[in-house]
């Protein structure tokens, strides 16, 4: 049951949201700043996975790697994941269906959001592997979905992982995320 005071909170929705300048996400009608921007480690490792990622999907035509786009869920959730790959056509303002793989580095800001409500929120929405990548501990979480729930696949520092995207399967080294 929701607290009393929970009815006196703002509840936005997308179209609150297109009108708000700067960078933000929307989770369950709650805005989510997305400032400071991103530092310097934090968009060398994610310049580093979407490099990684194009290579790793140039024999896919079906697959996509993308840097931070707007994925609309519903009326009250639009997130922009780091890096993401998806394995559909998509077209317009915003993606509407689940991306089969996505990345998120972790900042001060975001680290709690990350490692909870968007771990909880993609699994819902049927994301097939969730990264979590820790700069500072140059160590990324890997997540995938078996049967509707995320089960750690690996610590991964300087290993490789095969993520099987559905319409295709990639190998992913992550010792090259970090240089």
């Amino acid at each position: 049951m929701a607290h009393p005071r929970d009815q006196d909170l703002p509840h936005y929705t997308y179209e609150d949201y297109m009108q708000w300048e700067g960078r933000w996400e929307l989770i369950h009608g709650i805005p989510y700043a997305m400032t400071p921007a991103p530092g310097i480690a934090h968009q060398t490792i994610s310049g580093n996975i979407s490099w990684l990622l194009k290579e790793a999907l140039s024999d896919c035509a079906e697959c996509l790697a993308l840097l931070p786009v707007d994925w609309k869920i519903d009326e009250d959730t639009v997130v922009q994941p780091d890096n993401l790959v998806i394995c559909y056509k998509a077209g317009g303002a915003y993606l509407s269906k689940a991306p089969a793989l996505i990345f998120e580095i972790l900042s001060e800001s975001t680290a709690s959001k990350d490692k909870n409500t968007k771990f909880h929120l993609y699994e819902r929405e049927g994301v097939r592997h969730y990264v979590i990548v820790d700069p500072r501990e140059q160590l990324a979480k890997v997540y995938s979905l078996h049967e509707g729930k995320y089960i750690k696949v690996m610590d991964a520092t300087d290993e490789s992982c095969e993520f099987d995207l559905g319409k295709c399967l990639i190998n992913f080294d992550f010792s090259r995320i970090w240089a």
